[in-house]
């Protein structure tokens, strides 16, 4: 997928206009890229579309306009979205209490290294985990992670051609997997690679 330019994003005034269009549109595109692990795992599978939003939305909050902020945010949100051989996610490990969420994010340390998929007849592939920092300490991980999951020629063949997908958590923690991927889930992320 190729990465946003500044010329693909709207203005401020204009986004203002096509705000309640363009966020039901994303919105609509993001139920099909979302995925539930367990009951307090969700991954977000991330694409140009997603990322558009993301941009335009911090632009919008933080009155962004100048070239170089513009720059900044693409920056940042360029890399999120994939390369045509991989997908991207973002992990949300969800727990509403607070005090119960501070426990469990105490016992989960590491479990956005044991994310994976898997192919129909290949092996699973494991998450390459926060490139872009360190997201946990020795003391608990974080609620937000960020996810890459790099696919083999062969896998992605074997997906354009109907293989079942299946995804999980092997955390001694938490052990929870979808199988297979619900279908509409599956077709999303296939249109992301190429």
């Amino acid at each position: 997928m190729d990465k946003l330019t500044p010329d693909e994003l709207m203005s401020l005034e204009l986004y203002a206009r096509e705000r309640p269009a363009f966020r039901a549109r994303v919105l609509e595109h993001k139920r099909h890229r979302k995925l539930a692990v367990g009951p307090n795992v969700t991954w977000s599978f991330e694409d140009r579309l997603t990322m558009q939003y993301q941009i335009q939305e911090m632009l919008r909050v933080e009155r962004i306009f100048e070239p170089e902020g513009v720059r900044d945010e693409l920056d940042t949100y360029n890399p999120l979205i994939p390369d045509g051989s991989n997908w991207k996610a973002t992990l949300l490990i969800e727990f509403p209490d607070v005090s119960e969420r501070q426990r469990q994010l105490a016992r989960l340390i590491a479990l956005e290294d044991r994310c994976w998929v898997q192919v129909q007849g290949h092996d699973k592939v494991y998450a390459i985990a926060d490139e872009d920092l360190e997201r946990e300490n020795a003391e608990k991980t974080s609620s937000v992670h960020f996810l890459r999951f790099e696919l083999t020629g062969p896998m992605i063949g074997a997906l354009k051609s109907g293989a079942v997908l299946a995804a999980g958590v092997d955390h001694e923690n938490y052990r929870h997997f979808v199988d297979p991927v619900p279908e509409p889930v599956r077709a999303s992320l296939v249109a992301d690679l190429n």
